[in-house]
């Protein structure tokens, strides 16, 4: 993991949303997140200014922000062949010099005045699909396992760019991210260890009853699809 010292927020996004004839069911979306200038407030519900549209699968309180690292923005930046600017994923928080799919479920950081927590990764839909309009995209970003985190607000405060970004505190049981993901796509192994971790985010209860029936009845489960429902983290 990059140095944490070194770790700061480069840019802080929020939108609004629109209606977009790709974007899902509710045919409206605001994935379309573009950098602001100035500090912003952070409440439990998300960054002033900010609109979730979806808010059971992209929203709420354990679902409040969401962080991405430039880092993994630059490797798709290799392979998509082309620019994506801070805020392009829908994040609201990008950050440099932290390894963001490598924090543990449960990780407390603080950003800015703000304390967070990890809760879960972000698990791509069709919504992001048709936002990126690339070919199989939702099979892509499972597989790249560069989900970025979703966070809850601990404490409220302000971010803004160039903000730091600290470490205060790591679970006892460690999942990352990116294992979380794992697990969310059929590791039973993985899920039975997160159910055990502190902070976890509660739909992780819920999702854990799929991915540990589907381990019993010997089925398994395939990158891009999981157990899918209304307890999906992300999207």
């Amino acid at each position: 993991m990059p140095d944490v010292a070194t770790a700061r927020v480069i840019s802080v996004n929020t939108g609004r949303g629109r209606d977009a004839a790709w974007a899902g069911r509710l045919k409206r979306t605001a994935i379309d997140k573009q950098p602001v200038p100035g500090p912003v407030a952070v409440g439990r519900l998300g960054l002033a200014g900010d609109e979730q549209v979806d808010k059971p699968d992209h929203g709420g309180c354990e679902q409040a922000l969401y962080a991405y690292a430039r880092e993994d923005l630059d490797w798709w930046v290799e392979r998509l062949g082309r620019e994506l600017s801070s805020g392009t994923f829908g994040e609201n928080i990008t950050t440099s010099g932290l390894e963001v799919t490598g924090a543990l479920i449960g990780e407390v950081w603080r950003l800015g005045s703000a304390v967070v927590q990890v809760t879960s990764p972000r698990i791509p839909c069709v919504v992001f699909a048709g936002w990126m309009d690339e070919g199989q995209w939702v099979k892509r970003f499972a597989d790249a396992g560069r989900t970025g985190a979703y966070l809850r607000v601990l404490e409220e405060g302000q971010v803004g760019a160039g903000d730091p970004v600290e470490v205060l505190a790591r679970p006892a049981i460690r999942v990352t991210i990116a294992e979380s993901a794992r697990a969310y796509f059929g590791d039973a192994e993985l899920m039975r260890r997160l159910l055990l971790v502190e902070g976890r985010g509660s739909k992780w209860d819920e999702i854990a009853v799929s991915v540990l029936g589907r381990a019993a009845s010997g089925a398994g489960t395939a990158a891009g699809a999981g157990p899918g429902g209304t307890g999906t983290p992300g999207g």
